[in-house]
């Protein structure tokens, strides 16, 4: 199931206030820390960045040398 913004706002919205029980709907959820919540912020705005079709791109540099 695609998360949606109004469940994104809704754990922003318990992290600031302090809450560790989020209610969307029907379902609720009690984080015990707030790297719970945190971390469920996190994977709801990757979730949403993939749906979008924006990837987070990574570079690498390698760089070599004989030491001299």
């Amino acid at each position: 199931m695609p998360y949606s913004n109004e469940q994104l706002l809704a754990l922003q919205k318990a992290l600031a206030t302090g809450e560790k029980r989020v209610t969307f709907g029907d379902k609720t959820v009690e984080y015990r820390s707030v790297d719970e919540i945190q971390a469920a912020i996190r994977e709801v705005e990757a979730s949403l960045a993939r749906a979008a079709g924006s990837r987070r791109t990574r570079q690498i540099r390698v760089t070599t040398g004989k030491g001299f």
